[in-house]
C-alpha cells in the first residue's frame, strides 16, 4: 500500500534525524564539559601564573557561547524530528487499526441528549471523532464536532469534496502543521482570546500614551538633576504625578494586561499556524478565498498575532524585579497597557474571524487526512428527488478491516424502510450503526466506507442507545419515546429525516409495541423520512402489510454449533427463521 509506505519512510528518515541530532547532542555535552576546564585552566594561567595575558581569559566563554547556542538548535532540530516520527507513527497506528485510545476522544462535545451523537459512537474513546481528528487548536476540534453534529448544506459539501482532493495528497503541509508550537497538544482557547479581543478599550485619557514618553524624560532628567546638584524635588514630583496616574488607571490596567489566564496560551501556535496557511500555496477557490481573510489593515494574521506576542512578553517582564522598580519612573506597566489596547483597537475585530478559518482549514485538513489514509472510500453521490440511501457494501469506518463484513442498503421512495429482524449478537445494531455513522461522515463533507453511495441530503436520527436515567428521573421507555418525540420533529424539517430504531419500544407489553412500533414507523413515513427499525421480536415483522409496501424484511442469521454461535454478518432477505436466546444462556450454563 503505498500510504503505509510513505508513512515508514517518512518514519525511518525522521529516526535517523533524532539518533543524528541524538549524537550531536552528546558530543556537544563533552565539549561544554571541556570548554568549562579549559575556562579554568586559562584563569589559573593567566590570573595566579600570569603566564598567559588575561585577555586569554575572553575566549573559552565566547566559544562558550556560540556551542550553547548550536546545541540549543540541535537540541530544537531533534524535538521536531521527533514529533515528525510520532505523526507518522499516527498516521500508520490510524491505517493499521490500532488508533483507539491514542487521539483525541472530543468527550466535551459529547450531549446524551443529542439525536444521535451517543447512538453512532461519535465521541469518546474508539468514537469518530478519534480517528477524525489531528487538529493542533481547539477551533479546528469544535468545527469538525460542529460538521458531525449536524449535517451541511449540498454546496458546503461540494466545495469541501473539492478543498480535500487538493489537501488530501499534502503530507508535508500536514506535517508542517503537526510539528509547530511549544509543544505537540492541542491549544489555544478561542472564546478566552477572541472575548479580550473584541472588549472595549478603557485606557483614558487617549492624551497620554503620547505624554508618556515626556514623563519618563522627566523623570531620568530628574535624577541627572539629584545626582549633580542634589535636588531631589523634580525627580519626586515627576514620579509623584506618575504614581497618581499608575493608581487611578490600575483597574482598567488589570483588565487589559491580565485577561484570564487562557487568553494568551499557544500564542506561538497560532502565530506558526496562521504564517504556514498564509505561506501555503492553494490551489482551490475556497481554500484561497479563506487564504485572503487572513489578515487585517494590510497585516497578514500572523504578523499581527507576532506583534501580540511581543506585547504579552512584555506583560510578563513586569514580574521580573527590576521592571517593578523602576516600573512607575517609567510608566512601564501604563505604556504596556496602551499599546495592548492599540493593538486591540486596530486587530481586534478580526480575531474571531482567523479563528473561525483556522478552524475550517484544519477540520478540512482532518477529513484530508481521512481520506488520503483510505483512498478506498470514495465521497458521496448526492442526487436530488424524494428521499433515498442507495449503499453498496457499507461497512462500519470504525470497525477494523479484517472484520468489518459490508452489506448493500438500498432505501428509497418504493422501500422507504428496512426491518432487520436476527437473534441476539449478530449484527442488527451495528448495521444500524454503520448506516447512521456513514451518512453522518457524508453530511459532513468526508469519505464514507463503502463501494459505492448515492443519496439525498439527509438529516440523522437514532434510538439505539437510549437508557433510563436516575438522575433525570426517567425509565429507559420513557426516554425512548422522548427521544422519538424529537425524531418526529426532525422529521418535519429539511433534509428528511434517515432514522434509526433499534429493538424498537422494547419496554412496553408486546401488544402495546406492535400497536405503537406501527404507529410510529407509520408516522414518520408520513413527514417523508426513510430509515432502518431492528428487533428480535418476530411478531413486529407483520407490520409491513401495512405499511403500503414501503417496508422491507431482512435479516441476520447464525449457527450454533459444538456449543459455540457463529455469525457471518451478511444481510439476506426475509424475515428470521432462528432465534438463539435460549442457546446463548445454556453455552453459558444458565440451562432453563
Amino acid at each position: 500500500m503505498l500510504v503505509v509506505e510513505e508513512y515508514k519512510q517518512r518514519l525511518q528518515d525522521r529516526e535517523r534525524r533524532v539518533a543524528h541530532c541524538e549524537a550531536i547532542h552528546l558530543r556537544l555535552g563533552r565539549v561544554r564539559l571541556a570548554l568549562a576546564l579549559v575556562t579554568a585552566a586559562v584563569a589559573w594561567e593567566s590570573l595566579w601564573r600570569h603566564a598567559l595575558s588575561p585577555w586569554w581569559i575572553l575566549l573559552p566563554p565566547i566559544l562558550f557561547v556560540f556551542v550553547v547556542a548550536y546545541h540549543s538548535r540541535i537540541l530544537r532540530a531533534q524535538e521536531i524530528a521527533q514529533r515528525g516520527a510520532s505523526f507518522c507513527k499516527r498516521g500508520l497506528a490510524r491505517i493499521e487499526d490500532r488508533w483507539p485510545g491514542t487521539g483525541q476522544a472530543g468527550d466535551r462535545f459529547n450531549d446524551p441528549h443529542h439525536v444521535y451523537a451517543a447512538d453512532l459512537d461519535l465521541f469518546g474513546s474508539g468514537g469518530l471523532f478519534e480517528l477524525l481528528s489531528t487538529a493542533r487548536t481547539r477551533m479546528g476540534e469544535e468545527t469538525l464536532a460542529h460538521w458531525l453534529l449536524s449535517p451541511s448544506a449540498v454546496d458546503q459539501i461540494t466545495q469541501r469534496h473539492t478543498a480535500l482532493r487538493e489537501l488530501r495528497d499534502q503530507l508535508d503541509f500536514r506535517e508542517d502543521l503537526a510539528i509547530l508550537g511549544e509543544d505537540a497538544s492541542v491549544g489555544v482557547y478561542p472564546e478566552a482570546l477572541f472575548g479580550w479581543a473584541e472588549a472595549p478599550n478603557q485606557l483614558k485619557p487617549a492624551w497620554l500614551p503620547w505624554f508618556a514618553p515626556i514623563f519618563v524624560i522627566a523623570a531620568i532628567a530628574g535624577v541627572v538633576v539629584w545626582w549633580h546638584w542634589a535636588i531631589a524635588t523634580p525627580f519626586l514630583l515627576t514620579v509623584l504625578i506618575e504614581g497618581i496616574l499608575t493608581y487611578r488607571l490600575r483597574k482598567p490596567m488589570a483588565e487589559v494586561l491580565h485577561g484570564s489566564e487562557k487568553t494568551f496560551h499557544d500564542l506561538d501556535l497560532l502565530s506558526g499556524i496562521l504564517a504556514r496557511f498564509e505561506q501555503h500555496n492553494f490551489r482551490t477557490p475556497g481554500l484561497q478565498s479563506l487564504q485572503r481573510e487572513l489578515s487585517s489593515h494590510e497585516v497578514a494574521g500572523a504578523q499581527a498575532i507576532a506583534r501580540l506576542r511581543t506585547i504579552v512578553d512584555l506583560i510578563d517582564s513586569r514580574d521580573n524585579v527590576l521592571v517593578r522598580i523602576l516600573d512607575v519612573p517609567l510608566l512601564y506597566s501604563v505604556q504596556v497597557a496602551f499599546a495592548a489596547e492599540r493593538w486591540r483597537r486596530i486587530h481586534g475585530h478580526a480575531v474571531r474571524r482567523w479563528l473561525a478559518i483556522i478552524g475550517e482549514i484544519e477540520a478540512l485538513l482532518c477529513l484530508a487526512t481521512y481520506s488520503y489514509e483510505h483512498p478506498g472510500d470514495p465521497f458521496p453521490e448526492f442526487v436530488e428527488g424524494a428521499a433515498c440511501f442507495d449503499a453498496t457494501q457499507i461497512g462500519h469506518p470504525l470497525l477494523p478491516v479484517s472484520t468489518c463484513v459490508p452489506n448493500p442498503v438500498h432505501l428509497s421512495d418504493t422501500q422507504r424502510v428496512l426491518l432487520v429482524s436476527g437473534s441476539n449478537m449478530s449484527g442488527k445494531s451495528t448495521l444500524l450503526r454503520t448506516v447512521g455513522i456513514n451518512a453522518v461522515l457524508a453530511m459532513a463533507g468526508a469519505p464514507v466506507r463503502a463501494q459505492h453511495l448515492r443519496m439525498t441530503p439527509l438529516s440523522v436520527g437514532a434510538s439505539i442507545r437510549v437508557n433510563d436515567s436516575l438522575q433525570e428521573g426517567s425509565s429507559r421507555f420513557y426516554a425512548e419515546i422522548t427521544r422519538l418525540r424529537k425524531l418526529f420533529d426532525l422529521a418535519a424539517g429539511i433534509p428528511p429525516l434517515l432514522f434509526l430504531l433499534d429493538e424498537l419500544l422494547q419496554g412496553t407489553n408486546s401488544n402495546d409495541r406492535r400497536i405503537g412500533a406501527e404507529g410510529v414507523v407509520r408516522a414518520l413515513l408520513n413527514r417523508g423520512a426513510i430509515g432502518l427499525v431492528s428487533t428480535h421480536d418476530l411478531a413486529l415483522a407483520d407490520i409491513a402489510g401495512s405499511l403500503n409496501g414501503h417496508l422491507h424484511n431482512v435479516h441476520f442469521q447464525e449457527d450454533f454449533e459444538d456449543g459455540r454461535m457463529h455469525f457471518d454478518y451478511t444481510l439476506q432477505e426475509g424475515v428470521v427463521t432462528k432465534s438463539n436466546g435460549l442457546a446463548l444462556m445454556r453455552s453459558i450454563g444458565l440451562d432453563v
